[in-house]
């Protein structure tokens, strides 16, 4: 059973009489701390016979919201009114930088059969790692309450976007991807010590490789999909790759073709910026059958290859076509090992633009129109 209105801080009720606690302030209230001290004007005060929640289970963990539940003494079950519950962040080296400041952690609910669902993507964020512990509590006819001793800390860490997250995505950046443009080569930049290594210690292969953490913090591909990244944005006025690039001064081009067919599936990744008016596409190129191809069908929303906003293949007059969005910059990430003989290496004339790299580049919270209404 969901709980109403959950999530709001702690602070004395507006009313004695109202059905359920809301806005309150944890100052007002000053909640017993985790050895069970009390402040001496808390309004608060210590009843034995409260059950401290024993067994408690976290389950149905999604990217802002979680079920819990606990075992508790039947005979004590008629007199707990309340549930406190402590939520905090695990801080390590890898915690979401971007979560909310500022948020409250402890939470309150009137107390409803169990499991419950705690739900609020202004305290939770995907990918993440809390720790949460849970009080009883019993509010009395004066106001103040009655609280059990606090329960063992559990953690526990938030899942990734699903699919209906990416889909929300997916509707956001096809809002501002614009008109399409012709194309007919993917590219990738990189340093030659790059294509040195894929002659020399990789067969002239390049490998598919761990995509990075950049992007949307509840990407289900970041640190988990396997791919080379690639290029096909054009300059308007010359229709060809911009000389410019972040990555490296080399650069290995490919016929669209070989990449993108109709042996291909293709699948939206990711949408976000960097603190910057343009906005990145991640997309997905999947040879069918493919490693690649069945993680991206439990995870991804898949696009017609003919038919979207942000890069097509279509055939005209016995020829394949390709186009892509022209108001976004599209990463495409093919799953499948590319030889070098498919295509050429050259070194580009333009500047080595290092500080418009991505690489591990976190997305901007702030943004609306990159950011949906869930975890960051």
């Amino acid at each position: 059973m969901e709980v109403p209105r959950m999530g709001h801080s702690i602070s004395s009720p507006t009313s004695p009489c109202e059905d359920m606690i809301k806005n309150l302030s944890l100052e007002a209230i000053q909640l017993c701390d985790r050895e069970g001290n009390k402040s001496q004007d808390s309004g608060i005060a210590e009843m034995e016979e409260l059950p401290v929640p024993q067994n408690i289970k976290i389950s149905n963990i999604t990217c802002d919201s979680f079920k819990i539940s606990w075992d508790m003494d039947p005979k004590s079950r008629d007199r707990i009114t309340h549930y406190f519950i402590d939520l905090n962040k695990k801080e390590n080296k890898n915690s979401n930088k971007f979560k909310h400041k500022d948020v409250p952690t402890k939470l309150v609910a009137k107390a409803v059969p169990l499991p419950m669902t705690v739900r609020g993507h202004w305290f939770l964020s995907p990918r993440t790692e809390y720790t949460v512990a849970v009080q009883t509590a019993s509010k009395q006819s004066d106001g103040d309450y009655a609280v059990s001793e606090w329960s063992e800390i559990i953690e526990f860490c938030t899942a990734d976007y699903s699919t209906v997250h990416l889909t929300q995505l997916l509707e956001k950046a096809e809002v501002i991807a614009g008109r399409m443009l012709k194309f007919s080569l993917f590219y990738r930049n990189q340093h030659k010590e790059y294509f040195d290594q894929a002659r020399d210690m990789q067969n002239n292969k390049m490998l598919p490789s761990v995509k990075d953490n950049s992007g949307s913090h509840g990407s289900p591909i970041s640190g988990k999909l396997e791919g080379i990244f690639f290029s096909c944005n054009t300059e308007f006025n010359t229709g060809k790759p911009p000389q410019d690039s972040p990555y490296g001064r080399y650069r290995f081009e490919i016929q669209a073709e070989c990449l993108f067919n109709q042996k291909t599936n293709l699948y939206f990744g990711d949408f976000y910026c960097m603190y910057t008016a343009y906005h990145y596409v991640i997309l997905v190129l999947a040879p069918a059958g493919s490693v690649g191809d069945e993680f991206c069908k439990q995870r991804l929303p898949a696009l017609n290859i003919a038919d979207n906003k942000f890069l097509t293949c279509t055939e005209e007059e016995g020829r394949l076509v390709f186009h892509h969005a022209q108001d976004v910059i599209l990463e495409v990430i093919y799953t499948d090992p590319v030889d070098l003989s498919l295509g050429t290496v050259t070194e580009i004339s333009g500047h080595h633009l290092m500080s418009l790299s991505t690489v591990n580049a976190k997305k901007d919270p702030s943004c609306k129109t990159c950011n949906i209404s869930v975890g960051r």
